[in-house]
């Protein structure tokens, strides 16, 4: 039975994963039509925002990777 509940969830997996696909199409089509009011001329690149955020998100990740070493205590720092 576990077999089947198991291609069950890769069915949905790849599912997910196309339709993730398919909106990412959509947005980045949306990009060529959409008119943007920008302030520099690089707002303008094709997909610069999009580029932009993920490589925000990508920063943000380590650096709390970062932070979580600096700043993490001892599993036992309270019981003290």
């Amino acid at each position: 039975m576990e077999e089947r509940h198991d291609q069950n969830d890769r069915r949905h997996l790849k599912q997910m994963v196309s339709a993730l696909g398919v909106l990412c199409v959509l947005l980045g089509g949306a990009d060529l039509v959409y008119h943007k009011h920008v302030h520099f001329d690089f707002e303008y690149w094709l997909g610069f925002y999009g580029g932009f955020g993920f490589v925000s998100c990508v920063g943000l990740v380590l650096g709390a990777r970062l932070l979580r070493k600096l700043l993490q205590r001892e599993e036992d720092y309270y019981d003290r």
